[in-house]
C-alpha cells in the first residue's frame, strides 16, 4: 500500500505520493485552496487515496524551532481532525519544521527560476515530509 505525504498551506497543498514499496516520495501534484471551499479539498485528497490505493496519510504539522505548535501548527491538526471524516485511511502528523526552506534551497541550488520554485515548492516541500515519515518508518 502506498502513502501520501500533505503540506498544507492557506493557499495550496503539497502532495507526495510513495512507491508501492513505501521506500521514496515522488512530487504527486499541487493542490490550490479557495476560502470557504474546505469540501473541495477533502474530496480531492479522498480520490487521490482511492486512485492510487493509499493506506496511509502523513500530514507535516508546523512546529514553532522549541517544540511547541503554535496557530499552523493547529490549523494542521484540524485539517487532519476533518480529513478524518472523509477517508477511511490511517492520518499521522508529523514534523515539518524547516521542510519549505530545505526545499527552497534545494531548488536555488538546482538553479530552478523564481517563477517556477513558487510552483512547485508545496510540492518538494511535500516529498521532504513523507521522506522523512518513511526513512524513519523503515
Amino acid at each position: 500500500m502506498r502513502v501520501l505525504g500533505l503540506d498544507v498551506g492557506t493557499k495550496t497543498i503539497g502532495v507526495a505520493l510513495s512507491d508501492e514499496l513505501g521506500w521514496t516520495a515522488q512530487g504527486l501534484t499541487t493542490l490550490r485552496r479557495e476560502e470557504g471551499e474546505e469540501d473541495k479539498d477533502f474530496q480531492a485528497i479522498a480520490n487521490l487515496v482511492e486512485e492510487h490505493g493509499v493506506d496511509t496519510i502523513v500530514i507535516g504539522l508546523p512546529k514553532n524551532m522549541n517544540g511547541s505548535i503554535g496557530p499552523s501548527g493547529e490549523r494542521s491538526q484540524l485539517f487532519a481532525d476533518t480529513l478524518s471524516n472523509h477517508v477511511s485511511c490511517t492520518i499521522k502528523m508529523w514534523d515539518e519544521r524547516l521542510t519549505t526552506v530545505a526545499a527552497e534551497k534545494m531548488l536555488i541550488s538546482a538553479d530552478v527560476s523564481r517563477k517556477k520554485r513558487k510552483q512547485v515548492i508545496d510540492k518538494m516541500a511535500a516529498v521532504m515530509i513523507l521522506q522523512g515519515y518513511l526513512d524513519h518508518k523503515g
